[in-house]
């Protein structure tokens, strides 16, 4: 009997991998298929033109790397700090609760009111206009939870000899963890900024009200009042609003270029990975 209960979990739970794999490989199929006529370099090269009829995507496409280029720089410190504060600095359990579970809090707060709070506070108190700056910080904040969760689970997973180790030596708490608690847990805050950056790369709603415009914005020319232009942005503007011949398939080219996006950054952070692994283990 008990025979039997394995096989048929372990069917079920293949049945579920493979519908899974299946209808991701079926969105990914449908997206290619229609975004086929418009693949090509000029795609990528080329300022958008006709309201997204025609032209390119070069401007949203380095909007969005902008915006996560400033993400991982802002979330990246905050996570740090906040885990070292959690494992390290903090020795009540009470408090330590208390952070996981504003992390965890913060986790579940909707993207929309992110984009909300934000306007209200980069416009309302600080007299910004539209500025990448304050779309980054916002992203950043979106994604400091699963950074700091990662590198969290990480640190505490570190065997107890290698701070012993260290402090047998004489190192004091802060060299123990620039010397050995960070770079052993290099993978965690890795693998949680790759997990950050591919929710922070769809989001609309943050930097719809923060940081990006449909059109008339290149590149950031300063930090007050310097909207871009992003994709996700742009996916949603033309799926909505635009009607003309062309834009459909346009439409479906940038929201292919999105989706290759949040691939190449997996695709780069997986050996990464790997490698701190294998230093981690040898070292």
């Amino acid at each position: 009997m008990r025979r039997l209960l394995n096989g048929a979990f372990l069917l079920a739970t293949a049945s579920c991998a493979t519908a899974v794999c299946a209808i991701l490989l079926g969105l990914v199929a449908t997206i290619l298929v229609r975004a086929l006529p418009v693949l090509h370099l000029d795609l990528l090269t080329q300022q958008m033109a006709e309201a997204g009829a025609s032209g390119g995507i070069r401007y949203e496409l380095l909007g969005t790397l902008i915006l996560m280029v400033t993400a991982l720089a802002v979330s990246t410190l905050l996570s740090v700090a906040l885990a070292l504060t959690k494992t390290i600095y903090v020795g009540s359990p009470r408090l330590q609760r208390w952070i996981a579970l504003g992390l965890y809090t913060l986790n579940g707060m909707p993207s929309i009111v992110f984009g909300i709070v934000g306007m209200a506070f980069f416009m309302g108190v600080l007299g910004w206009a539209k500025s990448w700056l304050s779309g980054g910080i916002l992203l950043g904040l979106m994604i400091l939870p699963t950074m700091s969760v990662a590198l969290i689970e990480r640190i505490e997973s570190l065997p107890r000899q290698y701070t012993e180790a260290a402090a047998s030596l004489g190192l004091n708490r802060s060299q123990i963890v620039w010397s050995v608690v960070l770079p052993q847990s290099a993978s965690g805050l890795l693998s949680g900024s790759l997990l950050g950056l591919a929710r922070a790369a769809g989001e609309t709603a943050p930097i719809m009200f923060t940081a990006a415009v449909f059109s008339g914005a290149t590149l950031p020319h300063g930090i007050r009042e310097s909207p871009v232009v992003a994709l996700p942005y742009h996916i949603f503007v033309l799926a909505q609003d635009s009607f003309q011949e062309g834009a459909e398939a346009r439409l479906w080219g940038a929201t292919f270029v999105l989706l290759a996006l949040v691939f190449i950054l997996s695709l780069v952070a997986l050996p990464a990975r790997l490698a701190v692994h294998e230093e981690a283990k040898h070292g």
